[in-house]
């Protein structure tokens, strides 16, 4: 089945801006999975005086339309502040495209939520999160949902490799079901710190794997 791209859509797949990865960036997210189709990766650089987003690049596994939605969402947010930039919308994404079809609606919700992550990484770091929520056990499996498991392409949740999560007094304990001489074992220790160590009222994060 053939879908109706436009120009602009052909344009930023075969030429897309800011491709890339920051290292040390001021705030990354990662939303999708591979396995369901389509992922992107976005990481950004923020002044810290005036909050604008001085950098953002974009990694991006899937459609012609993903990649395309990646890289318009950069030259969107591209020297917006970061208040600016959370509302820009998965509409405004498309209709900067010339329009997505329908079915392929989802990459651009999809884009618009890795940037809405990625800033909401950054003002995790930095304090600057407005209503800020005591940390719970589901709130720290919500985040394991965005850390993918690289035998399958799915989440740790999804693929049932948490097996235990402890919380108290701010510290945070995870078990994972996986030897810890996997291959795998170290960068997923790395990820799921990343991903629950921003939260605010949480002190200490350590991963466990089993024999």
């Amino acid at each position: 089945m053939k879908f109706p791209y436009s120009e602009t859509v052909l344009e930023h797949f075969r030429r897309p801006r800011n491709v890339g990865k920051i290292e040390d960036a001021d705030g990354k997210a990662i939303e999708g999975s591979p396995a369901c189709g389509d992922m992107v990766s976005v990481y950004i650089n923020v002044e810290p005086e005036t909050k604008k987003i001085s950098d953002i690049k974009f990694e991006s596994y899937g459609c012609a339309s993903n990649i395309a939605t990646g890289s318009i969402i950069t030259e969107l947010a591209k020297g917006k502040t970061l208040d600016e930039a959370k509302k820009i919308t998965w509409k405004q994404a498309s209709d900067a495209l010339g329009g997505l079809p329908k079915i392929k609606a989802h990459c651009s919700v999809l884009a618009v939520e890795g940037l809405r992550s990625a800033i909401q990484n950054y003002e995790e770091r930095h304090g600057l999160v407005k209503e800020q929520k005591k940390t719970t056990v589901d709130i720290v499996r919500r985040r394991l949902k965005k850390v993918m498991n690289p035998i399958t392409g799915l989440d740790l949740v999804r693929t049932k490799m948490i097996k235990d999560i402890e919380l108290k007094n701010g510290t945070v304990k995870v078990v994972v079901d996986l030897p810890p001489e996997h291959q795998f074992a170290r960068s997923m220790k790395e990820e799921i710190i990343e991903k629950i160590e921003p939260l605010w009222d949480i002190t200490e994060v350590s991963v466990e794997f089993t024999e």
